[in-house]
């Protein structure tokens, strides 16, 4: 399980310590507060269920007053490049209003977080003796830095899953075709745009000609070279990398891995829903044509041999 992903690439420098910051939520502290990123349909949602159903954990998954937020970044990369001080305030404000443990915060909520946390009606998601505090809103792995800028003792899982089953999630997602639609994100002004797996010319060229199914795999191939950079550029403290996979196989591993991540006992992942759907492992071999899995291999084949899915 803990099988780190082969991962290749340059170190990058150690950030600076961040000034330290008090955010007081609930009438406590927040101290290490967890955050869960990936690509879309990567597991996110199934760890984050975990944590929240544990004992003391407060997470979140798409809060009204943090969605927005997260999305205007991944959106825009550019707002938050050189303007840490101010991105990390944005940050921090807004997860002080989505952790607010009330029924009317509650209902602010997605579907899939209130599901999660079994409310029924209008009742709140956790219980009092809240003491750790997590966020695992999509498209979250695009904010990364800027919350560790923002929480500098926070602690992030980041997990990883076959990109070939990634693409195979994504085409029957509506939610994460909707970044493809025109007009959404302005190529114009953000030429370099890691959320689509844009990172040159040539690679924008290739985005605006590429078929459905190519802009998935490219997606998928940006968030694991982002997650590259951030294995290394922070400490095994900070950060650590799952994979989809070990998550589903062992599922007692996989919570005993994390319980000593965050110092803290996690409650074991239910897999019961994953058998025989698209979100078993593997399952893009009844979900992809051969000519979508030759579209995804021409993407992303170098990076899906890189961290260990040829």
């Amino acid at each position: 399980m803990t099988r780190p992903p082969s991962w290749a690439g340059t170190s990058y420098p150690v950030p600076p310590p961040s000034r330290p910051h008090i955010l007081v939520v609930n009438g406590r502290k927040v101290v290490h507060p967890v955050f869960i990123i990936g690509a879309p349909r990567s597991g996110t949602d199934l760890l984050a269920t975990a944590l929240k159903r544990s004992p003391g954990f407060h997470v979140t998954l798409g809060q009204r007053s943090v969605l927005p937020v997260i999305q205007a970044f991944a959106r825009a990369p550019s707002m938050v490049t050189g303007r840490p001080d101010a991105v990390a305030s944005v940050l921090r404000d807004a997860f002080a209003q989505g952790w607010q443990v009330t029924a009317h915060c509650c209902l602010g909520c997605s579907s899939q977080c209130r599901e999660a946390g079994g409310v029924r009606g209008g009742g709140t998601c956790v219980a009092e003796g809240v003491s750790r505090y997590g966020d695992a809103s999509p498209d979250l792995l695009y904010s990364a830095e800027a919350l560790l800028d923002a929480f500098p003792d926070g602690r992030v899982i980041q997990i990883i899953r076959n990109g070939r089953d990634v693409t195979a999630g994504m085409l029957s997602d509506a939610d994460s075709l909707a970044w493809f639609r025109p007009g959404f994100v302005n190529l114009d002004s953000e030429l370099i745009h890691p959320l689509l797996g844009v990172e040159t010319l040539a690679d924008l060229t290739v985005w605006e000609e590429a078929s459905l199914v190519g802009k998935c795999a490219m997606r998928w191939r940006g968030s694991v070279r982002l997650a590259a950079r951030l294995r290394a550029r922070y400490s095994t403290q900070q950060l650590i990398t799952l994979r989809y996979e070990d998550m589903i196989r062992r599922p007692d591993v996989a919570a005993r891995t994390v319980s000593a991540f965050l110092g803290a006992r996690v409650a074991e992942l239910d897999t019961r829903l994953v058998e025989g759907t698209p979100a078993e492992p593997g399952a893009w071999r009844g979900l992809l044509t051969l000519g979508q899995v030759r579209e995804v291999e021409r993407m992303a084949g170098e990076e899906l041999r890189r961290v260990g899915y040829g």
